[in-house]
């Protein structure tokens, strides 16, 4: 999934794409990603007419959009009708980031009180209007392709642009981090070390910088496919005698919200109650980002 791009992702139909980049709730760090491209950038410009960057530049345009890039999570009411609206005018729509993909570390809400968790972080919470769920783009509308991480990788958007320009399936590696490790001659920190790590369950894409630098993986490229992530929260319990909240805390990241590191953190705790919100539970009432 991270780099998992589905197949209706070809190339759009004119010769040069109308391209948008939109931001609900998010740190803006993906689109900045666009913008670091640096030797890559003026090759973008050439290829994608982009008519809507809030980071690049103070034009707008409502669209249509031929690719649109979203980043961030639907986390207050607005977006409801926001990202619907998004989707009517967009031929490809991409979302990029653990944000957009996953809910994002907004998303840690999900398990507590709406209420409770908006009054402790902000001064006015009556000012602030949330819903009590933060959650990925595409519970609300259809995606055509999503890049993961905090932040995405470049290689792997320079990737996606090219086969949107070629009309070919993005070549993007599905597999774990602990390929990258072994690829790149990394001590697996696990055996080295006894510290707890994601990698065997979590996409690859940051090139293994958390082992690199002798931490754990974090899991913020989320769960590749099929990750038997429930296996290695027991090992880890067994291997360094560690109590269920403990471990329940290392799937509670970035992108706690994606399954199966969704069921782990439910499970085994991680967060101050365990208990993950009902979807129909009522939005705050009382605008930006929580």
């Amino acid at each position: 999934m991270t780099a998992h791009v589905p197949a209706a992702a070809h190339a759009p139909a004119s010769a040069r794409p109308r391209v948008g980049v939109a931001k609900f709730a998010s740190c803006d760090g993906c689109q900045l990603t666009l913008l670091d491209l640096e030797d890559e950038l003026l090759s973008v410009v050439e290829h994608f007419e982009i008519i809507d960057f809030p980071e690049a530049t103070s034009a707008r345009s409502a669209g249509p959009y031929d690719v649109l890039f979203v980043e961030g999570s639907v986390s207050e009411p607005a977006h409801l009708e926001r990202i619907v609206e998004l989707r009517r005018r967009t031929r490809h729509l991409v979302t990029i980031g653990a944000c957009a993909t996953a809910g994002g570390i907004q998303a840690l809400r999900n398990w507590a009180d709406h209420d409770a968790f908006r009054a402790a972080v902000y001064a006015h919470p009556e000012f602030v209007h949330s819903l009590a769920r933060s959650t990925p783009i595409a519970e609300h509308v259809a995606v055509d392709a999503e890049l993961r991480g905090c932040p995405i990788d470049p290689g792997q958007l320079v990737e996606l642009l090219t086969a949107l320009t070629t009309g070919r399936r993005p070549q993007l590696r599905d597999e774990a981090v602990c390929m990258e490790c072994k690829r790149r001659g990394v001590v697996c920190v696990m055996v080295s070390k006894g510290m707890p790590c994601l990698g065997q369950v979590t996409q690859t894409g940051c090139g293994a910088i958390c082992p690199r630098f002798g931490r754990g993986c974090y899991g913020c490229f989320g769960p590749r496919e099929q990750a038997n992530a429930a296996g290695l929260a027991r090992h880890l319990q067994m291997a360094g005698d560690r109590p269920r909240e403990e471990v329940g805390r290392l799937f509670a990241g970035f992108t706690a919200y994606s399954e199966p590191f969704r069921s782990m953190v439910t499970e085994l705790g991680g967060t101050r109650t365990g208990r993950e919100a009902a979807p129909g539970e009522p939005a705050g009432t009382t605008g930006g980002k929580a």
